[in-house]
């Protein structure tokens, strides 16, 4: 044994053990099959490291070129055509074969990954959560949706739910007139309700505008002639006629539902879906807490 193996012998010995030290200072769980294969694959890297250090440099110098010289060089720098060393075409082979077997048998009969795992876990979490949370009070679900909505809804909508000044839907009213006025013209089918599209063009000019007024100002006083077109999808009560339609008056439980489940056209951008994202229990946390900031 050379002075060369020794040294990487020692150097491979000197990786390992700072990678046992770090593992056991952090406290791992090597009885996790990740972390397991993941010590394993640290100690494999430093022991083959070492062997191809010791392999490599040993034929550096003992090895002579034996393939032709090429014409072209650069500053007396030529190129032999020496065969590509059968180690990197057979160890090219071999990763080449594996990636196949694996992407195309190995991964789909295991049915093993991190990705996996992690979501069976989630989904064991979210039963838990549910399960917690199912007999939650009020004042408990209008607490737990201010935390989600600070962590999934303030990005758009504002710390106070104010849109940022127009830039998403403002949470503190229902509509404004300007959005109002754009169902009125344009329809919407946006969040999928049972009844379906609400047709463009329902009310034009004057009529157009005493019902957005209307609706825009909460509803109050003596609605005009012309919100009788609305009442009969909307309810006589504007509340959405048993969920068959959008609740004109207020953020109910039915709205939030829709639009977390559908998303929704915004100013700066469509809002995605939540429908894989919010549970049963946070969808109504989030009502409660919309609720409590909406005028």
């Amino acid at each position: 044994m050379n002075a060369l193996t020794i040294k990487a012998l020692g150097f491979a010995a000197l990786l390992i053990i700072a990678t046992i030290y770090v593992v056991m200072s952090m406290d791992i769980d090597l009885t996790d099959r990740v972390n397991a294969i993941a010590m394993g694959g640290a100690i494999a890297i430093a022991v083959i490291t070492a062997g191809v250090v010791v392999k490599y440099v040993n034929q550096m110098k003992t090895d002579t070129a034996t393939g032709e010289l090429m014409e072209d060089n650069w500053d007396g720098i030529g190129e032999r055509t020496n065969e590509l060393p059968s180690g990197w075409a057979y160890t090219f082979l071999a990763v080449f074969f594996w990636s196949m077997w694996y992407g195309l048998i190995g991964y789909p009969v295991d049915q093993y990954s991190q990705i996996g795992e992690y979501n069976e876990e989630v989904i064991a979490h979210k039963a838990t959560y549910e399960k917690k949370f199912e007999n939650a009070t009020p004042e408990m679900l209008t607490d737990m949706g201010r935390s989600l909505y600070f962590v999934q809804c303030a990005p758009c909508h504002g710390n106070t739910g104010d849109g940022l000044s127009g830039k998403a839907q403002d949470l503190t009213k229902r509509m404004s007139k300007a959005q109002i006025l754009d169902v009125i013209k344009n329809g919407s089918n946006q969040l999928k309700y049972p009844m379906g599209m609400m047709p463009p063009g329902m009310a034009s000019g004057q009529d157009a505008e005493d019902i957005a007024e209307y609706i825009a100002g909460g509803l109050k006083g003596e609605a005009p002639t012309a919100y009788a077109a609305c009442t009969s999808c909307h309810g006589a009560d504007s509340k959405g006629n048993a969920g068959m339609s959008p609740d004109l008056t207020g953020y109910d439980e039915i709205l939030i539902k829709h639009t977390l489940q559908n998303g929704k056209k915004g100013i700066i951008g469509a809002m995605p879906s939540f429908k894989t994202m919010i549970t049963p229990i946070q969808e109504k946390a989030l009502t409660a807490y919309i609720q409590s900031i909406a005028q």
